[in-house]
Formats: C-alpha cells, sequence, structure tokens
C-alpha cells in the first residue's frame, strides 16, 4: 500500500499565483484522502474506452506510442455480439502483446430491446437485462470472449454481474477474470457501491459528477477499484474535470482514470458505417488521455501510477455464494 501523503502533497491548480494575491485555498485535509492502492502498488491506472474492434485498437495503440500515453486497459462498449470471433481475436493478440487488459461488454442491454419503457421519460429499467433470455444473451457471451481469451468483462445488471460471478467461482469462467460495472448504472453512495463489490464486481464505474467528498464516502467502506470517466460522452454528462485530477485520485485511489470525449456523436452499436468517427474520436481520446496525463505531472502528482501491466484487484469483499 502507498502513502497517500505522496498526492496529497501535489501542487494544486494556479496555488502559487492565489497565495500571492491572498485568494490561498485551505490545505487538504489528510483525513479525506484514500488509503487504499492497487495490489502491486499505485493508486491509478488508465483506461481507453469506447474502442469499438481491432481497426480502432489500431489507432488506439499507435497514437498511444506516438503521444507516450500509458494504458492499462481498453474497452469496447457496443458487445461482445457485435464482434466475429476473428476481430475478438485479433483484438486480444494486439492488446497481449502490449500487456495491455482488454474489456468487451457483454450481450443485450434494455435500451436495445424491444420493451418501451426505456423510451419514457421515467428511462425505465435503463440498461439491465430484460427477462431470462436477456440475461442468458450475457451468458452466452462472457463463456464466448473468455474462451478466445478476453479476461475482463463489462456489465450493467446486477443479477448478470452476480451471475457471472458464480459462474466465476464455479470455474465456468477463468478463475482471473475480472468483471467491470458500467458508467451507466454506476452507484451514487457508499452503501450501493460497497453491494457491487460484494455482487462481484472487480472494478466500479461511478458517475462523472460525483464530487470529492462522495469519493471520500465511497472509501471508508470499500477499497475496490473504481473507474472514473476524467471527461465524460455527452450522455454521461459532458463533464470534463482534467484539473481535478490530482484531487480524485488522492481521494477515491484505486482509480482507473478514463478518458472519454465530449461533443461527440455516440457510436453504439459500432458498425462499418460509423467508421470515420470512430477511429477519429479513438484517436482523440488518447490524446485527452494526454493533457491529462501532462496537467498531472505539472502538478507533481503523477509519480503513483500502477505498474504497467497489472490488472487484477485485489482481495475484495463478495456475498457468500450458498451451493
Amino acid at each position: 500500500m502507498t502513502d497517500p501523503s505522496a498526492t496529497a502533497a501535489a501542487r494544486r491548480p494556479g496555488e502559487q499565483a492565489l497565495t500571492a494575491l491572498g485568494l490561498a485555498a485551505p490545505d487538504p485535509d489528510p483525513a479525506d484522502a484514500s488509503p487504499h492502492s492497487f495490489p502491486g502498488g499505485g493508486r491509478w491506472r488508465t483506461e481507453i474506452p469506447s474502442c469499438e474492434g481491432p481497426e480502432a485498437l489500431a489507432v488506439v495503440l499507435k497514437e498511444s506510442s506516438r503521444l507516450d500515453v500509458p494504458i492499462h486497459r481498453i474497452s469496447q462498449g457496443s458487445g461482445v455480439w457485435m464482434l466475429t470471433d476473428a476481430e475478438i481475436t485479433e483484438m486480444v493478440e494486439a492488446t497481449a502483446e502490449r500487456d495491455i487488459e482488454l474489456c468487451l461488454f457483454t450481450g443485450p442491454r434494455g435500451t436495445w430491446d424491444i420493451g418501451g419503457s426505456t423510451r419514457t421519460d421515467s428511462g425505465g429499467a435503463g440498461l439491465r437485462a430484460r427477462g431470462h433470455a436477456a440475461v442468458a444473451g450475457c451468458v452466452e457471451d462472457a463463456v464466448r470472449a473468455s474462451g478466445l481469451g478476453v479476461k475482463c468483462l463489462l456489465v450493467a445488471d446486477e443479477g448478470v454481474l452476480w451471475t457471472l460471478h458464480r459462474a466465476r467461482a464455479a470455474g465456468l469462467l477463468p478463475a482471473d477474470t475480472t468483471l467491470k460495472l458500467s458508467a451507466l448504472v454506476g452507484p451514487v453512495n457508499p452503501a450501493s457501491y460497497a453491494v457491487y463489490e460484494r455482487l462481484g464486481a472487480d472494478s466500479i464505474n461511478v458517475p462523472s459528477d460525483l464530487t470529492p467528498d462522495h469519493l471520500t464516502e465511497i472509501r471508508r467502506v470499500s477499497a475496490a477499484p473504481m473507474d472514473m470517466y476524467i471527461e465524460a460522452p455527452d450522455d454521461l454528462g459532458g463533464y470534463v474535470r482534467m484539473y481535478e485530477v490530482a484531487e480524485l485520485i488522492r481521494r477515491g485511489a484505486p482509480l482507473y482514470l478514463k478518458f472519454g470525449l465530449s461533443k461527440a456523436p455516440g457510436i453504439y452499436p459500432y458498425g462499418h458505417h460509423l467508421r470515420e468517427l470512430t477511429l477519429a474520436t479513438a484517436k482523440e481520446r488518447v490524446r485527452r488521455g494526454r493533457l491529462a496525463l501532462d496537467l498531472l505531472a505539472r502538478h507533481g502528482a503523477d509519480g503513483d501510477m500502477a505498474p504497467l501491466g497489472t490488472r487484477l484487484p485485489g482481495a475484495l469483499n463478495r456475498f457468500e455464494i450458498s451451493s
């Protein structure tokens, strides 16, 4: 476990000039800092989301090399079912060469099926898997993807999460499979965060409108890795929080920094008709990552990154699985 005081001592944006003008902010409270880190050391990892297929992945890998952006995880949002076996295998091999975790979304979700409630003002059940058939589709995706070498699965339904956790415990999925909770259903309080951890989540995407105080509240009850969009897509609010990155790490570690993109059209489910947009936005997400990492470096808060190639979450709390 690393010392959170290293991040706490980082220079805050505008600190010297504001102090000279008599506008200094109060010193950070050491009690607010997360005491947790990733196993093997480090308090933050990086993720490039919305990487929809081998061609977009190649763009991300090339741009990350050009801009020297370290990547721990690359995720996809359209779903396993939108990729051929050959495409999945190509993505698995390309990420394995760079020791990057590949995360693919599982199966049907409520916003895409025939249920009308998600199109009402209330949003209905949202992304959840409606009925047994949708759960079965998610499980089918998980088994197929893991059989092709995918080690991280993205889920958007608590029942699917618990089912895949049970499948992992029963040996139906590899024991080192990690389960990632989607930003589209992310918890907004410490009680729900702890429940998702106990249901089997290995990293939990919280909404990008949570305050630093909210992150501290969560960290008082759970050490499960947290994912957070530093820049969120418009359908998740479009928030751009680059100047807060050091404080988000200080409060929320262990934290995946997700480099999304606002003011960009949606690309799910991806197909060739969206090719140019998908490749352009994939490249720009990497550039956004470079901007955020440059800010961390200027503020002296970039020295606590987890080693590249690390992916496991460490020991987490789980509900007991009955026989």
